[in-house]
């Protein structure tokens, strides 16, 4: 395996949420949309920062003059961590194959997610390879945003690709995430021509897509495209908003969609 590295910001062993099964998630760091309503804002900058969390800190002093390369920190009270760290192929296989029996079990695996992965393209492709070659199924979690290029490199070595579809109109998509769509359902479009298996992921977000006709409009589209093995509705919720406040930024404050609301809209997929 090579030396190449990629900087990533979570491993979440044990996820029911990102594919079948009982899978380990990869946080790949960097993205290159700026979803107003993101839950993980950490997960944006490329480059490894700070997160201070005001509320948890007692002021005791340790982590005076910390910089983001002391990558043993360990503040005790939660308030204070460096968010980002380099792995090689190798490290990250490691951590994969280490529930390799219950992806086995369960008909689970590994997905890779971000930020936005396909961004480290070379990391990407070797720790898919190394993945496909010890028997392990691979989810890919991307929103399409990249040259389809990236697209074929992968696609021999992924099992499933999760797929987000924000909005359709293009002014509302660059308003609300500061990146046209064309590209990311041109992609979409060309990938289902691929055959290969995928799950489109729709993030509820009221008053930006919370209604019929925005998501009838999303299934004519996807109709015209292919047929996607799943269709999930996620529903916006505030679990992200303080991280906004550990690195300097303001959220940007939506509603969360009532259940009903929810019930309502996923018919439309059924």
């Amino acid at each position: 395996m090579s030396k190449i590295v990629a900087n990533i910001f979570d491993i979440q062993r044990s996820s029911f949420v990102d594919g079948p099964g009982i899978r380990t998630t990869v946080f790949f760091k960097g993205c290159n949309l700026r979803c107003r309503w993101c839950h993980n804002p950490e997960s944006q900058n490329f480059e490894k920062e700070i997160l201070f969390f005001k509320n948890k800190c007692t002021g005791c002093g340790k982590c005076k003059g910390l910089t983001t390369e002391d990558s043993n920190f360990i503040c005790f009270n939660d308030a204070k961590e460096i968010c980002g760290k380099e792995y090689t192929v190798a490290e990250v296989l490691s951590v994969v194959l280490k529930d390799k029996r219950f992806y086995e079990s369960s008909g689970g695996g590994v997905t890779f997610s971000g930020g936005e992965c396909m961004l480290q393209i070379d990391f990407l492709e070797e720790i898919l390879k190394e993945c496909k070659k010890n028997g392990i199924h691979t989810a890919v979690d991307t929103a399409g945003h990249v040259v389809f290029e990236y697209f074929e490199r992968i696609i021999p070595y992924t099992d499933l690709f999760l797929y987000d579809i924000k909005c359709l109109n293009n002014e509302k998509h660059k308003q609300y995430t500061g990146v046209p769509n064309e590209l990311i359902l041109s992609n979409l479009k060309r990938l289902f021509k691929s055959g290969k298996a995928i799950w489109i992921r729709i993030p509820i977000i009221p008053e930006v897509n919370d209604n019929e006709s925005e998501l009838l409009a999303i299934k004519t589209v996807l109709s015209s495209y292919g047929s996607p093995e799943r269709v999930e509705l996620l529903p916006y919720h505030a679990m992200g908003e303080h991280k906004y406040l550990a690195i300097g930024k303001e959220a940007h404050i939506f509603s969360v969609p009532s259940e009903e609301k929810m019930t309502q809209l996923k018919k439309l997929f059924l």
